[in-house]
């Protein structure tokens, strides 16, 4: 087929991708870098260059709960569930005495609490505690709730308590932070959660350019931002103005999804950084970014009632599927997804970051769900 022929709309197409068989293998893959611990946490990522698991990661460990007990849910397999009061159980054990949760995995010598990684964990806490009623997930939640509303600035923004491990002291994709919050103050009754989760978006919205674009947004480049950074701070802002009743917030939501899915190319794939201009940063992509945005896209569906979203959140989707091996006899590899397409991207070169292969099983599930 020659170069023009390629380019020509609909005359290039992958094949038809098998989502629930996507889906039960990054769930499996999930569950062996579980098992590669031995703690209850989950690895950080397999590094396929070294052949080595990472140590466990109680960041991403926290917002995997509530993956894995939807999962457990879509799929009818308990042990899904078993899995994921063992890894809440585990966060509950290494929350610091002041309520927070530490930055960085277990092979981090430092051991200092971070805001970001803490309103991560509040989404397993209270998926556990929803779950299993049970009170030590309850007071772990509250815990660490509360000592995010005492972090915070008058203003809304998280100036202390980085994570040591980033450029950046001051991020505005703490909305995701955020949305925990807001999540808190549904689940527990308690109204300041939200009002703090409010100040937050309002402080992140000020950061805004006129074309929807995000300063202070990255983990170390705030001038070519990841999609997944910029991910992370949209779903914040959307999930935080609907249970806000927030309708600037769902629009502003809206216009920094509609910007994204603008520089979509035809295979479903997203430029793995975007500059100032809405312009590609990047020929690789960010494999957690795609699927993050196909999760922002389909929540707008629902909360818009706009099925426009639709067609964008499935080619993300499709080309996700289509770069898993789920083949592979290394059980490390198999079901995973790997930072940046191709692997030796920008994006955590040659390793296959547990939170890719999450949100990519949200992504999915919200997908067949929808039918």
């Amino acid at each position: 087929m020659s170069m023009v022929a390629r380019l020509l709309p609909g005359r290039w197409a992958r094949p038809p991708a098998d989502a629930r068989r996507g889906l039960h293998a990054a769930a499996e893959w999930l569950a062996r870098a579980q098992d590669a611990t031995g703690c209850g946490g989950v690895s950080a990522y397999y590094d396929a260059a070294k052949g080595q698991w990472a140590g466990a990661y109680p960041e991403t460990t926290g917002y995997i709960i509530p993956t894995f007990l939807r999962y457990a849910d879509f799929s009818g397999r308990s042990e899904y569930r078993e899995r994921a009061l063992r890894m809440a159980a585990w966060e509950s054990d290494l929350q610091l005495p002041d309520g927070g949760v530490r930055a960085g995995t277990m092979d981090a010598t430092q051991i200092v609490p971070t805001v970001f990684n803490t309103g991560q964990v509040v989404f397993g806490w209270l998926s556990a505690w929803q779950l299993t009623q049970d009170m030590r997930f309850r007071d772990s939640a509250v815990r660490a709730a509360d000592w995010l509303v005492a972090a915070q600035d008058p203003d809304g923004a998280w100036r202390r308590f980085g994570s040591p491990f980033s450029t950046h002291a001051v991020n505005t994709y703490n909305t995701r932070v955020a949305f925990a919050l807001a999540k808190a103050s549904r689940a527990l009754q308690e109204p300041r959660y939200l009002d703090a989760a409010v100040r937050n978006v309002q402080w992140a919205l000020v950061q805004m350019r006129p074309n929807g674009w995000l300063e202070n947004n990255d983990l170390e480049d705030n001038d070519r931002p990841l999609t997944h950074t910029i991910a992370y701070a949209t779903r914040g802002i959307l999930e935080v103005g609907l249970m806000a009743g927030n309708s600037t917030f769902v629009d502003t939501a809206a216009r920094v999804a509609r910007a994204v899915a603008q520089t979509q190319r035809r295979d479903g794939a997203l430029p793995g950084r975007l500059d100032s201009s809405w312009q590609a940063a990047s020929r690789w992509t960010c494999v957690t970014g795609n699927a993050q945005m196909a999760i922002i896209w389909q929540r707008l569906v629902t909360a818009t009632g706009d099925n426009s979203w639709k067609p964008v959140a499935e080619r993300a989707n499709r080309f996700s599927l289509s770069i898993q091996d789920v083949t592979s006899a290394d059980g490390a590899v198999r079901g995973g997804m790997p930072g940046s397409h191709p692997r030796s991207g920008g994006y955590m070169k040659n390793r296959y970051p547990n939170w890719a292969a999450k949100f990519f099983m949200d992504a999915l599930m919200l997908q067949l769900d929808a039918g």
